[in-house]
């Protein structure tokens, strides 16, 4: 007979991973549902690192959320004892007249979040790998860094399965079905689960739950590559994280991290990705390779280099690029994640244990406000079980 749950999590990846530790460790009886077998290549979370910063656009409620992912990413690295966060800094780049980030500085001083503002002349004596126009700016946040995103992924769930959560991989979820106080969850083996709660969070595979919930979340293809770069300038012991604002584009990367080369990607466009359809292999030409380039050669011209890898993952957008973290409208013992629109990782370790209290108690510490789905009461919408 088929145990029950407290809790089941469809989609085990970042968030989802995330929320079964902290559930497990409450003593709740914890299923993890995958349709791969996380870490893997996909969803959102390869490709080796991901920047975690501060000083973030949206107001305090952002802040006060990358505050704490930062602090439990360094409790998960003192439980396990694994090498999971590097606090490399994090220079952000802009072009004034494009973007800028004084609007959230007020923010970041109320939250006591460290940061410089830099001159282009100043950006470039201390990096000198790096060449912007004179009329750039840089702010600087010392205490950012990156993240080793599937290390993350794979410490979670070590650390959800020590703690008594089952995770079930290679196991993708057909039908899910609600009772006023249960729900049920069907997979494609045919085998049927149970459970009081749900946490759905399967991040670009949403689209393939409808019509159960029909979210406004859009799936889209992105690249990243690593370049040859000399390590004098781009090694991870002398460069820091970086993101780049201009018109020519909205881009984000990494110093050579262990000789594999400057890491780069871009955030802003990509053409969509329909769930089930096969994914297009990063092309080295003007498609894939050359964007990426292209923004080495002006920006940081020394890292423009050979390239020794190119990767494709996922982005999951919302039409704001903010999150989805909210009930499901007509099941309150269902809980939504998604959304996340690459920029959502380093809030995981954070979004686990807000969902991890939201199922417990159905309240969270932290404001949440901005991620209700009744934002998109005309688009989002969901039929019955």
């Amino acid at each position: 007979m088929t145990p029950f749950y407290d809790v089941i999590i469809v989609g085990a990846g970042s968030m989802g991973m995330s929320a079964g530790y902290y559930l497990a460790r409450s003593g709740l009886k914890t299923l993890m549902i995958d349709a791969f077998d996380p870490p893997h290549t996909e969803g959102s979370h390869h490709g080796e690192s991901r920047l975690i910063r501060h000083v973030y656009s949206g107001g305090p409620d952002y802040i006060a959320m990358a505050l704490l992912a930062q602090n439990l990413w360094q409790e998960l690295e003192d439980i396990t004892g694994n090498n999971l966060l590097v606090r490399s800094g994090v220079i952000n780049l802009f072009d004034p007249e494009f973007h800028t980030f004084r609007d959230r500085l007020t923010h970041a001083d109320d939250a006591g979040v460290r940061y410089e503002m830099l001159r282009a002349n100043e950006v470039m004596k201390r990096w000198s790998g790096i060449t912007i126009p004179e009329h750039y700016e840089g702010m600087y946040e010392p205490d950012a860094g990156y993240l080793f995103s599937e290390r993350c992924i794979q410490t979670y769930r070590q650390a959800a399965e020590q703690a008594g959560a089952t995770l079930l991989t290679h196991t993708p979820v057909e039908h899910v079905e609600c009772g006023p106080q249960s729900v049920s969850v069907k997979t494609a083996g045919g085998d049927t689960y149970h459970a009081s709660k749900l946490i759905l969070s399967t991040g670009a595979w949403f689209q393939t739950l409808k019509p159960f919930v029909n979210l406004p979340i859009r799936a889209v293809r992105k690249t990243v590559g690593w370049f040859d770069a000399p390590e004098a300038l781009f090694g991870e012991e002398h460069f820091p994280g970086f993101t780049i604002s201009e018109r020519e584009g909205i881009y984000y990367g990494f110093p050579s991290i262990g000789g594999a080369g400057v890491k780069i990607g871009r955030h802003d466009t990509g053409p969509t990705w329909t769930p089930g359809e096969a994914q297009t292999p990063f092309r080295t030409d003007e498609t894939d390779e050359g964007e990426l380039r292209r923004l080495l050669e002006l920006r940081m011209p020394q890292a423009a280099g050979q390239l020794k890898r190119g990767s494709v993952c996922k982005y999951e957008m919302t039409p704001d690029e903010d999150f989805i973290i909210d009930r499901h409208p007509l099941h309150e013992h269902v809980w939504l994640a998604g959304g996340f629109s690459g920029h959502g990782f380093k809030f995981a370790s954070a979004i686990g244990q807000i969902l991890s209290d939201l199922v417990q108690t159905g309240h969270t510490d932290q404001d949440i406000g901005r991620f209700a789905l009744s934002r998109f009461a005309k688009t989002s919408t969901s039929t019955t079980s």
